[in-house]
C-alpha cells in the first residue's frame, strides 16, 4: 500500500493531484460591521475565536490539509492585524517547492479603485493569479468557521466537467432569504441563482430545505480570467460574484452545485458544522458551543488539525484554595499566559495572557487575549475585547439596562466591551 493510500485510509482525506494544480484565494477584506465594535480596529478575518485562533485560520488550514499549497490572501479593511498573524503564523510553506501564503494588500493594481466587490478583488489580483500557471482556481471567503475537504470539491468540479463549482449548504427555507439560493436539477446542475431572495427555492424533494451559497468558488482558471475581464468593463456591474458573475454565466455555461455534506469533515450524527460568525450573538454562540463536553466542532482532531501563530507563553495558571477565594475553572477554554487567582470561572473562553484577580465571577463570558480583570468584578454573558483592564467591582451582564448606557447589549442579551467603551487608551496592536 503507497504513502498516499494510507494516509487517506487513516483520515478519510480526498488525495489528489488536482489539489496540486489549484490556486486559492481568500477574500479577506472585509471589515463585518454586524460585528459592531469589535471590528473597530480589525478585519473580521482577523477576530479571535476559540482560544487561541483568528477566524482566518480555519479556511488557511483547510488549503493545507486538503493539499492546497498556494494561497494568497487579499485583504483591504484595517488589515494590519491580519498581516501580522499571517506572517508570524503562516510562513513555514517552502518557497522552492512553489509553495507559499501570499499576502495581498489593496494596492490599485489595476485601477485607482479600491476593491469594489468580490469578483472585483480576484480581477484586480489577476496577474498573481496568471503567474501561478493553476488549472482551477479556488475562491474562499475569509470569514467562516469550518473544516471542509476542497479536494473531494474539486473531484465534483472535474467529474461533473463543469466551468464553475459553487459549494453549498441546506438550510431551512426561512432562513435562507439572508443567503444566496441556488435551484438545481436532478444532476445538482445549478439552474438558477438568487441573491438573498424573498421567496427562496427549496430542494428538490425537501420543501422545508433550500442550497444556499457558502462563497466558496471553483473556477476553471482561463475561464475565470475571461469572465472577470468582461465583468470588469461593464459598467452597470457591482462586480460581485453572487450579484454579478455568477447570474450572467449560469445561462450559457455549466454550473455544477457541490454539497457540503460530501466534504465536511468530522461530521457526526448528521451534523455538518459550518459557522458564520458574523454577529455578536452568533459568535458568543459559536464560542461558548466549544465549552461543551463534546462540541460539534473538533479542535482536537490531529487528522484535520487548523493551524494557527501563538506566541510561546507559561502554562495557565490556578492559585489559591481558600474558604470564598479558590482558583478554578469550569467548563471552560483556557489559554496560555492565563492566572485564574481565587477567582471562579465558568463556561467561558479565555484567550491568552488574561490576569482574572480574586474575588470575580465569571460565567458565559468570551475573553480575549491580555485582558485584566480585577477584584470583586462580575461577568456574565459578554465579550471582553482585547486589552480591557475591567475595574474593581464592576459587574457586566447583570443589569443589562445599565449595560446599554455604557457598552453595546446584542439582541439576545451578550454584553459587548471595548477599551474605548471603559474610555481606557487602546495600543491599536489587535
Amino acid at each position: 500500500m503507497s504513502q498516499e493510500q494510507k494516509m487517506s485510509q487513516h483520515s478519510d482525506r480526498f488525495i489528489s493531484t488536482l489539489t496540486k494544480h489549484t490556486t486559492a484565494i481568500i477574500l479577506a477584506g472585509g471589515r463585518g460591521s454586524r460585528l459592531k465594535n469589535l471590528t473597530d480596529w480589525r478585519a473580521k478575518p482577523a477576530v479571535q475565536f476559540g482560544g487561541k485562533y483568528r477566524i482566518i485560520d480555519f479556511p488557511l488550514s483547510n488549503c493545507i490539509n486538503s493539499g492546497i499549497r498556494r494561497v494568497n490572501v487579499a485583504t483591504q479593511y484595517k488589515a494590519q492585524s491580519l498581516i501580522q498573524h499571517l506572517q508570524r503564523g503562516w510562513g513555514f510553506l517552502r518557497g522552492e517547492f512553489d509553495e507559499y501564503v501570499n499576502i495581498i494588500p489593496a494596492q490599485q493594481r489595476i485601477s485607482e479603485d479600491w476593491y469594489k466587490g468580490t469578483a472585483d478583488a480576484v480581477y484586480q489580483n489577476v496577474d498573481l493569479l496568471r503567474a501561478g500557471e493553476a488549472d482551477y482556481i479556488l475562491i474562499l471567503a475569509g470569514d467562516h468557521i469550518y473544516k471542509m475537504d476542497y479536494g473531494r470539491m474539486l473531484a465534483t468540479h472535474v467529474k461533473n466537467n463543469a466551468d464553475m463549482t459553487v459549494a453549498c449548504i441546506n438550510v431551512p427555507l426561512e432562513d435562507a432569504k439572508g443567503f444566496g439560493v441556488l435551484a438545481v436539477d436532478d444532476s445538482d446542475r445549478v439552474v438558477e441563482f438568487a441573491e438573498k431572495p424573498a421567496s427562496p427555492k427549496h430542494i428538490p424533494g425537501d420543501p422545508t430545505q433550500a442550497f444556499a451559497s457558502m462563497g466558496i468558488y471553483v473556477f476553471n482558471a482561463k475561464f475565470l480570467y475571461e469572465q472577470l475581464i468582461r465583468d470588469a468593463s461593464d459598467p452597470k456591474s457591482s462586480h460581485d460574484f453572487g450579484s454579478d458573475i455568477i447570474p450572467y454565466i449560469i445561462q450559457k455555461y455549466k454550473i455544477q452545485a457541490h454539497r457540503f455534506t460530501e466534504s465536511c469533515v468530522g461530521a457526526k450524527n448528521g451534523n455538518f458544522y459550518w459557522r458564520d460568525v458574523g454577529t455578536i450573538d452568533a459568535y458568543w454562540e459559536a464560542n461558548m458551543e466549544l465549552t461543551r463536553v463534546i462540541p460539534e466542532l473538533n479542535l482536537y482532531d490531529r487528522d484535520w488539525p487548523i493551524w494557527t501563530y501563538q506566541e510561546h507563553l507559561p502554562p495557565a495558571k490556578f492559585v489559591f484554595n481558600d474558604e470564598g477565594r479558590a482558583g478554578c475553572a469550569t467548563d471552560s477554554l483556557v489559554s496560555g499566559g492565563c492566572l485564574i487567582s481565587g477567582s471562579t470561572v465558568d463556561s467561558s473562553v479565555l484567550f491568552s495572557d488574561v490576569r482574572v484577580h480574586s474575588y470575580s465571577k465569571i460565567e458565559g463570558t468570551v475573553i480575549l487575549p491580555k485582558v485584566t480583570v480585577n477584584r470583586h468584578v462580575i461577568l456574565k454573558n459578554a465579550v471582553i475585547d482585547r486589552g480591557c483592564v475591567i475595574p474593581e467591582g464592576m459587574q457586566i451582564g447583570v443589569d443589562l439596562t445599565l449595560d446599554a448606557k455604557r457598552f453595546y447589549v446584542s439582541e439576545k442579551g451578550i454584553v459587548l466591551v471595548t477599551p474605548d467603551m471603559l474610555g481606557q487608551d487602546l495600543y491599536r496592536v489587535v
